[in-house]
């Protein structure tokens, strides 16, 4: 699956091998096996076995990945001889600040890079770090990024829109994904599902989540809507060409191959995810 088809990205902590079958069964886009935050230090040595193992048995064609911990922490090194031995298609590297960390993590694991954006460093240097050779998408890393901004807790996300329009930004300019952070409150859907409208207008791919509950309402939200998906078909088929007047405004080529993309990603993820096909456009 392309990158900027995945709608959601699932944490699971390699520590529960009971959570790592459960990921089995749900309908994310993307498993993350986690040996960073979710786990105890003293568990991590277990759960990068259990990690090696996940990997190995796979996820039913999912795509999947390793978060590794971040270099200056002791686990860092042992975890990318874990991935190197798993072999998953993707690492996250988490705190990155500069695009040598980037370099060093796809050297070493012989993996792609999915870089975790999660400090005023990491967004100054954002835009270089997703030209390194190897990063293949960003993530942003929104718990740290909050904290490290010094943006009180109660703070809208509107407080921090700058730097998460720049991790977006740098994705855009370089070619790669983008993906939003967590929503830590698992019970409150209404705040889940405006935050990833949110992040869908900001221009993310999709949306990093923490719990199996949040799958379907962000599935949804990075999805393109039937309604939308129709009133594309339907500005693709009245277009004669030049600038002229459709549905009450003003469209020209660039409208229509905007609506040519919406509808390639519509059609692109029914068939990944074994829907009716339709003709594109």
């Amino acid at each position: 699956m392309p990158l900027r088809l995945v709608r959601t990205m699932l944490f699971v902590p390699a520590s529960r091998p009971r959570a790592i079958e459960k990921a089995r069964t749900v309908d994310c886009d993307f498993i993350i096996l986690d040996l960073e935050d979710s786990v105890l230090p003293e568990d991590r040595d277990r759960a990068r076995q259990t990690a090696v193992e996940a990997v190995r048995a796979g996820f039913g064609g999912r795509p999947c990945a390793i978060r590794i911990n971040a270099e200056g922490r002791g686990d860092h090194g042992l975890d990318m001889v874990a991935v190197r031995a798993a072999s998953p298609p993707y690492v996250i590297l988490p705190k990155v600040i500069e695009p040598r960390q980037a370099h060093d993590a796809h050297l070493v694991t012989q993996r792609q890079v999915i870089a975790m954006i999660e400090s005023p460093a990491g967004i100054v240097n954002c835009q270089r770090i997703a030209r390194e050779p190897g990063v293949v998408a960003l993530m942003a890393g929104t718990n740290d990024l909050r904290r490290g901004l010094a943006i009180p807790p109660d703070a809208p996300r509107s407080a921090f829109s700058l730097a998460l329009q720049s991790i977006v930004l740098a994705a855009r300019a370089s070619g790669v994904a983008a993906f939003d952070g967590v929503y830590n409150n698992l019970e409150d859907p209404e705040g889940l599902a405006h935050e990833c409208e949110e992040g869908r207008q900001m221009g993310f791919d999709g949306k990093s989540i923490i719990h199996p509950s949040h799958i379907e309402i962000a599935n949804a939200a990075f999805s393109p809507s039937g309604p939308a998906v129709e009133q594309a078909r339907s500005l693709v088929e009245a277009f004669t060409g030049g600038a002229q007047r459709y549905d009450g405004r003003m469209i020209e080529t660039m409208h229509v191959e905007e609506a040519k993309a919406l509808i390639d990603r519509a059609e692109r993820q029914r068939r990944q995810h074994g829907g009716e096909e339709k003709p594109l456009v």
